[in-house]
């Protein structure tokens, strides 16, 4: 009995530990299709978001299955219950690259000033490394990792701000409605780091068991 319990608490972590790469591909597809103006690919990660709510929607079911026929406490436990934490913020993620793909569909066959799609790719470019900490720091249950990111976040917080300085430089009303559409997909991209910030302090209060520790306070240890 315990050996399947054990089975099943490895198998619901590697699951999300799945999801985080799930969502990172999803972004991946959504900034891409933006900058090229890839109505397909836009449309790819609009579909493909049902099966990530569906899986994150079966983490958290499984879990409840699992609380009410195990009894787990202790780590075990709380393992579970941030497992169910981690899920609900990836469903957020997703959404977030989902209304990306979106913007996508609304540029389409307009383009812009070169200058805010590179902003856009280096933005990206750094979301896809706080996603990738993120999926390692789950899965190697690595607290200095998940203690990191909030400093792998800053950069991304500089970029949406340098977003509003470069829509200011615009004058024709075509362009800034076209900005507009830009300037959301930089906000959604700032928001899915500010969740997977969120999903590094569960994880570093999965592995401590204490809620408060930072970066600072791996480097004390």
């Amino acid at each position: 009995m315990r050996e399947q319990f054990n089975k099943e608490l490895a198998d619901l972590h590697a699951e999300v530990v799945d999801i985080v790469a799930a969502v990172g591909t999803a972004t991946r597809k959504s900034v891409t299709s933006l900058i090229n103006g890839d109505v397909d690919l836009a449309s790819e990660v609009i579909v493909g978001d049902d099966e990530i709510d569906a899986r994150c929607v079966g983490v958290e079911e499984r879990v409840l299955e699992t609380i009410a026929t195990q009894f787990p406490v202790a780590r075990d436990l709380r393992l579970l219950q941030s497992l169910t934490f981690i899920a609900m913020h990836l469903e957020r993620m997703a959404d977030l690259a989902v209304n990306i793909a979106k913007a996508t569909k609304r540029t389409a066959g307009r383009r812009g000033p070169q200058t805010l799609y590179d902003l856009i790719q280096a933005q990206g470019n750094l979301v896809y490394r706080v996603l990738d900490a993120t999926g390692a720091a789950l899965a190697e249950r690595d607290l200095e990792l998940a203690c990191k990111l909030p400093e792998l976040d800053e950069p991304i917080d500089h970029l949406y701000k340098q977003f509003f300085r470069e829509l200011a430089r615009l004058q024709e009303e075509e362009d800034i409605e076209w900005a507009s559409s830009m300037v959301l997909a930089s906000r959604y991209l700032e928001r899915i780091a500010d969740n997977a910030v969120d999903i590094g302090e569960r994880i570093a209060y999965l592995i401590t068991g204490e809620r408060d520790w930072s970066a600072e306070a791996v480097k004390a240890e």
